[in-house]
């Protein structure tokens, strides 16, 4: 939903950023919006970028452009279908052919929002598969390398991608992460004062993708302190993500009177690329410490503003809720994720 905001901090943050030479990054969802903004940065700062992508002309696309125009990165695109556990276990294998050397940082970037209460081919809520599940699930099978990067070049990191909408829940809700999809809720949505099922299940997985943060924090700083953990949320950006909650109805008002609605929300946020800066800067920035959490501000009214670091927050990051996403995301793709 494009209104035309400028960038404001970007060109200036951008450039403090270091180098990634000689470094592997491996970034989901990025045919359009925060992903794709990310993926060019990455590619000017030198890096080895992989896309992760469903199969799409979108896909092919997005890497045809980013290697056009960008003489610095090398691209490469591996098919990675987030709404489907058996093609991320393909992407994973994918992944280690072609990184001998260990993979520096891995963005966990995709996500869909305010989509219909509908289950995958797997069984789970639509949002919570696609936006935490499957990140867990490749988090899981990418991290020996990981490990293999940090042991060789000093540093890992591993970067999720949260919004303000995790504040609307306010506390994990295990069935969100249960094989129930299509029961959790219906498809109810009241966009301006967020309510509804749709918006609930959307706020769940991103308060999700926070607590998978403080998880890997808890974990890596007592055993493996050079892999970090990251998380950062984008406010709001000039992304496609509200052309697809509307044309899904999770926009309340249907038609133009929905996308009207949008449009002058959208007003009061800021670019693509300012909206991309947290992720961003959890990847490529020196100062970023593991347990930081990046954006504009970390309240409902963190719409718009510089990219800067916050401590994660205590209503994820305390044992009972890391204890809760541990387990159950464990039990949802079938194994133990052991560090």
């Amino acid at each position: 939903m494009e209104v035309g905001l400028a960038n404001k901090y970007f060109e200036r943050a951008f450039a403090r950023l270091s180098s990634l030479e000689g470094k592997t990054v491996a970034i989901t969802g990025t045919t359009s919006g925060t992903g794709f903004s990310a993926a060019e940065a990455c590619g000017k700062l030198g890096a080895n970028v992989i896309l992760l992508n469903r199969p799409s002309t979108r896909a092919e696309s997005s890497l045809a452009l980013l290697k056009a125009s960008n003489s610095r990165g090398k691209f490469s695109n591996i098919d990675c279908d987030l709404q489907c556990f058996k093609a991320v276990r393909s992407a994973g294998s994918k992944i280690k052919e072609i990184c001998p050397e260990g993979l520096d940082v891995l963005c966990n970037n995709a996500g869909v929002m305010a989509l219909k209460d509908m289950p995958t081919t797997d069984g789970f809520d639509v949002q919570m598969q696609t936006n935490h599940l499957s990140h867990f699930l490749l988090t899981k099978l990418v991290f020996p390398l990981l490990k293999l990067a940090s042991q060789q070049r000093g540093e890992a990191r591993i970067v999720n991608h949260s919004s303000m909408a995790r504040l609307m829940v306010k506390k994990l809700n295990p069935k969100y992460l249960e094989k129930r999809g299509g029961t959790l809720g219906g498809d109810g949505s009241r966009l301006f004062i967020v309510q509804g099922g749709r918006w609930e299940r959307y706020g769940q997985t991103k308060l999700a993708n926070a607590a998978f943060t403080a998880c890997l924090h808890a974990r890596f700083r007592d055993k493996n302190p050079q892999i970090k953990a990251m998380v950062a949320h984008p406010g709001v950006a000039e992304t496609d993500l509200q052309a697809t909650a509307i044309s899904d109805g999770g926009a309340g008002p249907s038609g133009s009177t929905g996308r009207w609605l949008i449009k002058q929300m959208m007003k009061m946020g800021q670019s693509q690329q300012d909206g991309a800066l947290g992720i961003i800067r959890c990847m490529a920035d020196a100062e970023i410490k593991s347990g930081q959490f990046v954006g504009p501000g970390m309240g409902m009214t963190a719409l718009r503003g510089p990219a800067l670091s916050y401590p994660l927050e205590a209503f994820y990051d305390n044992p009972v809720t890391r204890d809760i996403l541990w387990q159950k995301s464990c039990e949802a793709i079938g194994e133990e994720f052991v560090i």
